[in-house]
């Protein structure tokens, strides 16, 4: 499952930066252009911070942040991805976006930001939706199923006897 879970945040990074490369292309000339009266609308931003813009110029900071949390997260995805779907998801949901941000900032010195939503109005990317979902369900993970999980792992052990079962959980 990890290996998927990588391939699948390769196709987030991959799908993010060409979203960007037409947004850039299209819309950047332009500026804003509104996709849905009243509720979205493209905006072209060259996002120098974190989210809201928050640390603003601290690009180095964020390469070097980034890459040591995808760097843990992989780590984890390959430690502890086999046991849920849901854990793996949420990795490369985190990764693809993380990552996707990430090569904004190496080669561009920004990220590129261009969703605006009428309820939301800070303007985000798909990368940045892929990392917000994935952290959420990574939460819903964690809170509600990795206990269950683990408990589940420990009873069948104990059905198998004190060392262990034959399948090496």
């Amino acid at each position: 499952m990890p290996i998927l879970a990588l391939f699948v945040a390769a196709s987030i990074v991959l799908t993010d930066q060409l979203m960007k490369y037409l947004v850039v292309y299209a819309l950047k000339p332009v500026g804003t252009v509104t996709v849905i009266p009243g509720l979205l609308d493209f905006t072209y931003v060259e996002n120098r911070g974190a989210a809201f813009g928050i640390l603003e110029n601290q690009r180095w900071f964020f390469i070097v942040a980034t890459i040591l949390v995808m760097v843990l997260l992989v780590v984890l995805l390959f430690r502890k991805g086999g046991t849920s779907k849901m854990f793996a998801a949420s990795i490369a949901l985190i990764v693809g976006g993380g990552i996707g941000n990430l090569i904004d900032r190496i080669f561009l010195g920004y990220v590129v930001d261009y969703l605006q939503l009428s309820f939301f109005p800070p303007v985000c990317n798909f990368a940045d939706y892929c990392v917000v979902a994935g952290t959420a369900l990574l939460m819903v993970y964690i809170l509600f199923f990795s206990d269950a999980m683990n408990k589940d792992k420990k009873t069948r052990k104990q059905s198998n006897g004190a060392g262990g079962d034959v399948l090496g959980e």
